[in-house]
């Protein structure tokens, strides 16, 4: 599907006059006049001539652009000049909030202190993000409030309602970020009556739509660009959340494999099931729209996909759902019956005499959740690994199951990207700090990425880091840490911590590659180190950075959120602590199935040059 573009005329007729990249990055250039730590790097002029080219030219780039270099000035400049609409997609939410809060102002008041004017520039995240006001209003009504914590989150909650213009939840600084009651009230589609509820002109969610309409510049997120990318296949009619636009910029461009993957791959957990079956019964008891045949069929579905669900392979974290048909074999009765007690929702959901707003919904979901669940079962396309991501004791719904998620993932999204993205845009911009493999630095070799994602054609840039790391940084590596896997390993660590984080003053993160080291580690420290300590999940992360940015010797715990697209200057930010390398295992199931799949086409190759060799004259 073509990703129309922008009247170029009409959007560069509302974009006043900026400075050429020279004028704007050379060395006595506004750049220098305006930053107080101006250091002129020719990387970043390299690098914004080369988007600027691409964009004036509708061509297709790849820059790898080192730590230091000052990627997001090198594009949002050519990307003001340009007068097109162009998406801007980052990795984290953190690097999307930093663009719209921090770098965009900075170049607003630059370029147009002297001129009037003013970028027409908007972020969107995904709808869980957003509060549904129709949600917060049936609460009041009938208020199903666990604790005493939840009663308070839910004054806090109503009180911003009136007065935020966004719904943002980011704005909420003092909800802790996995709060309960924030699910019960986010704008998520499950129960969205679109253009039927009575608060869709006020709603945050056609609000942000309308903001994005009128916008030149729109700041994403991976997974809602590739999110808006699969809707757009899916036919149906105005599918998609993304305006039009002409140019996409991906920064942090190394996680575009997995990311598109999740979204062109499909899911299926018991917590679905659970959901779906609350959502249909309150909600329909709350209209006073339901049946005795529908009470007793969503207990027939819970029943039903519980026993199901217990019967799957059992194991720990991510495993290969190997054996499906002999799975079938044994257990196929309880597969149709969970397939039976589906249908059978939907066949009662379609008799209802009295069909509220929401009806229409469940129908759809329970329909989706039918045909995923048959995908996952019964195909045998040869381009999809099927696994099982089982999270025990540590995740467990609110029946007290373990949560079990079933997956379908594509093997190779080359072809679908290159089908759906690459050859309908004019113009694909893909950077990160690590995207080139085997070579120096400056020589390095974008075929990997390219194949991967399936961009063809496109031009291509390497530049080094403006870091001297020899002279600017320590590497230490403890050489007496036990195995991570061993029971032992949380208390060396922790020792370890302490004791550096003693030498460096605080001023430190610490990263971990679970939540369960997060908060081993951080309690084993808690009332062990005098330096204030943040975690994450105590409140939304752009308050936590801030916080952090703003307190003496702070040391935060965090996950893979703050891994990338976090901005700390100076010595506030003077020690990063790894627990171990985030590298994904070989025995992963989309890894093992990718690996073998990558040696599969290689002996292919290999074979048929040889022949090609043989035959020739």
């Amino acid at each position: 599907m073509a990703f129309p573009s922008q009247p170029e005329a009409a959007t560069a007729a509302r974009t006043p006059k900026v400075p050429t990249l020279h004028q704007f990055f050379a060395p006595g250039g506004l750049l220098s006049q305006a930053h107080p730590q101006y250091e002129f790097r020719r990387g970043q002029l390299q690098m914004a001539e080369a988007v600027e080219k691409a964009l004036t030219e509708r061509r297709h780039l790849i820059v790898e652009a080192g730590t230091g270099t000052g990627k997001t000035l090198a594009y949002l400049l050519p990307v003001i000049r340009s007068g097109k609409r162009v998406i801007i997609s980052t990795g984290t939410k953190n690097l999307q909030e930093q663009l719209f809060f921090k770098d965009i102002p900075f170049l607003e008041q630059l370029l147009f202190s002297q001129n009037p004017g003013k970028l027409r520039v908007c972020y969107m995240k995904g709808r869980n993000n957003y509060l549904c006001r129709q949600k917060l209003y049936d609460l009041t009504d009938q208020p199903v409030l666990s604790g005493l914590d939840e009663i308070e989150h839910y004054r806090q909650i109503s009180a911003w309602e009136p007065v935020t213009e966004t719904g943002d939840r980011a704005e909420l600084t003092e909800l802790p970020e996995n709060n309960q009651l924030w699910h019960k009230l986010d704008a998520r589609t499950d129960r969205c009556t679109g253009q039927k509820c009575a608060q869709w002109d006020r709603c945050f969610i056609t609000e942000m739509h309308r903001r994005a309409m009128e916008s030149d510049i729109v700041i994403v997120n991976h997974h809602l660009f590739f999110a808006d990318l699969a809707l757009r296949q899916s036919g149906a009619p105005d599918a998609g959340i993304l305006p039009e636009f002409s140019a996409v910029i991906f920064d942090e461009a190394h996680e575009l494999e997995d990311v598109a993957s999740s979204y062109f791959g499909v899911t299926v957990s018991n917590l679905r099931f659970e959901e779906l079956a609350r959502d249909i019964e309150s909600t329909l008891k709350q209209k006073q729209a339901s049946s005795p045949g529908l009470l007793q069929a969503l207990g027939r579905l819970r029943e039903r996909a519980r026993f199901f669900f217990g019967l799957l392979p059992q194991g720990e974290g991510r495993f290969a759902f190997t054996g499906r048909d002999k799975f079938l074999e044994k257990h196929g009765d309880d597969y149709a019956a969970v397939m039976q007690a589906l249908a059978r929702i939907f066949s009662e959901l379609e008799v209802l005499p009295k069909k509220p707003d929401e009806v229409f919904g469940f129908a759809r979901r329970t329909q989706e959740l039918k045909t995923q669940l048959a995908f996952i079962m019964e195909s045998e396309d040869k381009n999809t690994v099927f696994w099982i991501d089982w999270r025990g004791e540590a995740r467990k719904t609110r029946t007290g199951q373990a949560h079990i998620i079933l997956q379908a993932t594509p093997i190779d999204v080359s072809e679908i990207l290159k089908q759906t993205l690459f050859e309908n845009v004019e113009t694909a911009v893909l950077t990160s700090a690590t995207l080139a493999v085997a070579g120096a630095a400056d020589q390095g070799s974008f075929e990997y990425i390219r194949r991967r994602v399936g961009m063809d054609h496109a031009r291509e840039l390497v530049l080094p880091s403006h870091f001297d790391y020899a002279r600017q940084a320590i590497l230490y590596v403890p050489p007496d840490l036990p195995d991570p896997r061993s029971a032992s390993f949380a208390r060396g660590a922790a020792e370890k911590i302490r004791r550096l984080l003693e030498i460096t003053r605080g001023r430190a993160f610490c990263l971990f590659t679970s939540y369960a080291q997060m908060h081993d580690i951080h309690d084993r420290l808690l009332g062990e180190l005098p330096f204030p300590m943040f975690l994450q999940g105590s409140a939304p992360k752009n308050a936590l950075l801030e916080e952090f940015r703003l307190t003496a010797n702070a040391v935060l715990f965090a996950t893979a959120s703050f891994w990338q697209g976090v901005d700390v200057q100076g010595e506030q930010l003077s020690c990063v602590i790894i627990d171990r390398l985030p590298f994904a295992v070989p025995n992963d199931p989309v890894v093992a199935a990718r690996i073998r799949a990558i040696q599969e086409a290689e002996a292919t190759h290999f074979l048929n040059t040889r022949c090609r060799r043989r035959s020739s004259p």
